[in-house]
């Protein structure tokens, strides 16, 4: 950004992309995450669907590519599109409730998404999404 120029001047994208630097940079719940932060999204502005999920699960912690499980199998079955479609950036975002793996339940299954993420990051991301229709 150069001297004199406000975020609200900048390329949507461009504030999009920085946002979205930061938020794959966050260590607010670091110390409550079993395998440590790894924050799992992806967003473009010109994204007309808006997938919002819980949470990552470990496959998808490990890879770092949401609903790379078989529930996004599932999804996509669901929303009859294929793989390359559903991860094109350009149409699909996908923005989790919480954006790491937030561990394992004692008594089976996985914790709820921590309430950071949301809390925090949503309204800004949403924000400059302007073209989500679904």
């Amino acid at each position: 950004m150069s001297a004199g120029q406000s975020i609200d001047d900048r390329d949507p994208h461009a504030s999009l992309d920085t946002l979205l630097e930061q938020v794959l940079a966050c260590r607010i719940c670091e110390e409550h995450l079993p395998l440590g932060p790894r924050p799992v999204l992806r967003a473009h502005a010109t994204a007309r669907i808006l997938v919002v999920g819980q949470a990552p699960g470990t496959r998808v912690h490990t890879t770092g590519i949401p609903w790379n499980d078989p529930s996004g199998d599932r999804l996509r079955t669901w929303l009859d599109v294929d793989r390359d479609t559903f991860y094109d950036v350009t149409r699909f975002a996908i923005v989790p409730m919480g954006f790491c793996y937030p561990g394992r339940h004692p008594r089976g299954g996985d914790l709820p998404p921590r309430p950071e993420c949301a809390a925090h990051w949503h309204a800004a991301i949403l924000a400059l999404l302007p073209n989500i229709e679904l």
